[in-house]
């Protein structure tokens, strides 16, 4: 069976007005398919991420794209989002997967190393992010990833990749040729200029463009 074609792994904006983001993500999600939305909301109380969690959560269900908290496992289970998201400082794996239990996902940064990978995938992580690959304006990256990561990885290892870092219409494609599973992307969509939409519909072209042939590609819109 061939491999699954690359997909959108959105990460929310670092600051969200609900109403309107709501309406802007049910944009996003009618014009392409997207493989995983990812709230982050960083230096805010517990109570403004349940609130978003508690919006966004019936959007994601009613698209089929799951949900996925960053940093907090506790939250996660919670508010009953679909997996967590967790960085080498923050909760452990172990805990992570108490929380998740082995139905839903526990994704695990790695930044430029391949042996942090192993060791999470051999744990039982569901993918592992590699980055940042491109500058970004949305956090300060400590590390920066060779896009031959990604290529080594997709040749040896089932274990899905998220790369992530600075990623847009413009630079994605070596990424998606070098055997990303998934893009996590930021403002390469919220902030396009023509919109989330437009550039979510953009990156599905992308991928249905740059698969293997032979693989089966989400139809773009």
């Amino acid at each position: 069976m061939s491999d699954p074609a690359c997909r959108l792994y959105l990460i929310t904006p670092p600051k969200i007005d609900l109403p309107g983001f709501s309406e802007a993500l049910r944009s996003a999600l009618d014009e392409g398919e997207v493989g995983a939305l990812q709230l982050r909301l960083k230096d805010v109380d517990d109570d403004v991420i349940r609130a978003a969690a508690n919006a966004l959560l019936p959007i994601t269900t009613e698209y089929g794209v799951p949900l996925i908290m960053n940093d907090r496992p506790d939250l996660a289970q919670e508010t009953g989002c679909d997996g967590v998201h967790i960085g080498q400082q923050d909760a452990t794996y172990d805990a992570a997967r108490t929380a998740m239990g082995a139905d839903r996902l526990v994704g695990v940064t790695c930044h430029d190393s391949r042996h942090l990978a192993m060791i999470a995938g051999e744990r039982g992580a569901d993918y592992v992010a590699f980055g940042a690959f491109f500058s970004t304006s949305t956090k300060q990256a400590l590390f920066t990833a060779d896009i031959e990561i990604l290529d080594i990885w997709s040749q040896t290892m089932l274990v899905p990749s998220v790369a992530i870092g600075g990623i847009t219409l413009e630079n994605c494609r070596p990424l998606v040729e070098a055997g990303a599973d998934f893009l996590a992307v930021v403002s390469g969509v919220w902030n396009h200029p023509e919109g989330p939409a437009t550039a979510v519909s953009g990156f599905n072209r992308i991928f249905a463009d740059a698969a293997p042939s032979g693989v089966d590609t989400p139809e773009a819109n």
